[in-house]
């Protein structure tokens, strides 16, 4: 049960995020880089709150298969997986240079933040990341993308 509710709550952000992203990043439910002419559903220059609403119940009615107005936890994962084969779609066709087919460990992207990131959590300077620092990172993430929320994610003497 807590599984169902888990994923339920990530298909709800989703929804509520589509708009924002849509707008921001250029995504939607369409895929990638929506045009801002996509999301102006009624042409009239601008994005309404309803217009971002209609992106989101046309996700929602997309995944909800069977069309009863509920999103099981099979559908919820085929339309996740359904995601995931196109973003890995997309990722192949931009990434792969020689067009073997394949991404090479050359051809992988190369993260942007991960050296300032291992430098921010390496506070003093040693060139390897304490224990101690490692969990002052992980409170910090914590703190910055839990607070306020409830999602009872913690450690397990918070889940006694």
């Amino acid at each position: 049960m807590k599984h169902v509710k888990f994923i339920a709550v990530i298909v709800a952000a989703a929804g509520v995020a589509v708009g924002g992203a849509a707008l921001a990043k250029g995504y939607g439910h369409h895929g990638p880089k929506m045009s801002f002419e996509e999301i102006d559903a009624d042409g009239n220059g601008e994005v309404t709150k309803a217009e971002l609403q209609s992106l989101k119940d046309a996700r929602f009615a997309k995944a909800d298969a069977d069309g009863d107005g509920k999103l099981t936890l099979e559908e919820m994962q085929a339309h996740a997986q359904e995601r995931a084969n196109e973003r890995a779609a997309r990722m192949l066709e931009r990434f792969d240079n020689d067009g073997d087919g394949a991404l090479s460990k050359d051809e992988m992207p190369k993260p942007r933040r991960a050296g300032k990131m291992f430098d921010r959590m390496d506070a003093d300077g040693s060139g390897g990341i304490s224990k101690e620092e490692f969990e002052e990172a992980r409170m910090h993430h914590r703190g910055k993308h839990h607070h306020g929320h409830g999602h009872g994610h913690g450690d397990e003497t918070e889940q006694n």
